[in-house]
């Protein structure tokens, strides 16, 4: 009987969209449509698609339940699963963060000590509290943390900040990032070789969709003359293309750019004498 792996996402929420999308960047074909599915079976690749809650992936993966998740490293860092971390997918970024009532005083860690703080991530709160020194009282809270405060549970929060706009509307403000985090992707650690091998076919897409994600293609116009300066300043893969062009004493040059060097690559371009430059998003990229 042909394997099959057995992939578990969050079933909903920011990192079910961004691992959702992930897959269908990598070219799997599935259902993920329907409310409340919590299964789907890829038609052109042998994996299912588990909709489970986050907090329950790592110790279903821990277990064998599903062969890999795709969950926050935060998570993995709370439950402290025995899983092999595959890969950073670089999406769902976030910080695990304390926050305090907007007006309070804040000069530091120390201000925690003998103060209540709703969480619920009290075992990386408690790992962090105790390199730091700091003894407090930690209430565990799922869901709904940042509202402790308001209502006299707590007098302080530990929780996930992306944009910050929940605390500010509760009244709080960030004061100590404690971690940061993103999506990866994590397997059970006694797979058979099958299995491996299928693994190993999926980080192949995953790997030239991130790749692609983070890289552009560009095509310009040089004069001969600067050509080499020209190639100089373009990083690309081994080394850009160049096409003699119709008007005579010009080429067109094709390479790639990192996004992160974008506006630097081009003003140095361009005072080579660079022309009709053209930036275009990449799909897929295999080095």
């Amino acid at each position: 009987m042909d394997q099959r792996i057995k992939l578990a996402i969050q079933k909903s929420g920011r990192l079910h969209d961004d691992s959702i999308k992930l897959l269908k960047d990598c070219g799997l074909k599935f259902n993920a449509g329907a409310k409340g599915i919590l299964l789907t079976k890829a038609s052109n690749f042998p994996v299912d698609v588990y909709f489970l809650r986050n907090s329950d992936i790592p110790k279903y993966v821990e277990n064998g339940t599903a062969d890999l998740g795709i969950i926050g490293e935060n998570v993995l860092i709370e439950y402290k699963s025995e899983v092999d971390v595959f890969k950073k997918l670089g999406f769902s970024k976030c910080r695990v963060s304390l926050a305090i009532p907007r007006g309070q005083n804040y000069e530091g860690p120390a201000y925690f000590n003998g103060k209540k703080i709703a969480t619920s991530y009290p075992n990386t709160l408690r790992a962090y509290f105790e390199r730091e020194g700091i003894k407090s009282s930690i209430h565990n809270i799922s869901g709904s943390v940042e509202i402790a405060p308001g209502i006299g549970l707590a007098e302080g929060v530990f929780d996930i900040v992306s944009t910050g706009s929940t605390l500010l509307s509760n009244g709080l403000r960030e004061v100590q990032t404690v971690l940061k985090s993103e999506a990866i992707l994590v397997g059970n650690r006694d797979l058979n070789q099958d299995k491996r091998g299928i693994i190993d076919k999926l980080l192949f897409r995953i790997e030239a969709v991130l790749k692609a994600k983070s890289r552009s293609y560009i095509l310009l116009n040089a004069p001969n003359d600067n050509i080499d300066e020209i190639i100089a300043i373009l990083p690309g893969m081994k080394s850009p293309t160049v096409l003699p062009l119709a008007d005579e004493g010009w080429s067109s040059i094709h390479s790639v750019i990192n996004d992160d060097e974008y506006w630097e690559v081009i003003e140095q371009l361009q005072s080579k004498g660079a022309q009709g430059i053209l930036v275009v998003p990449i799909d897929k990229m295999i080095l």
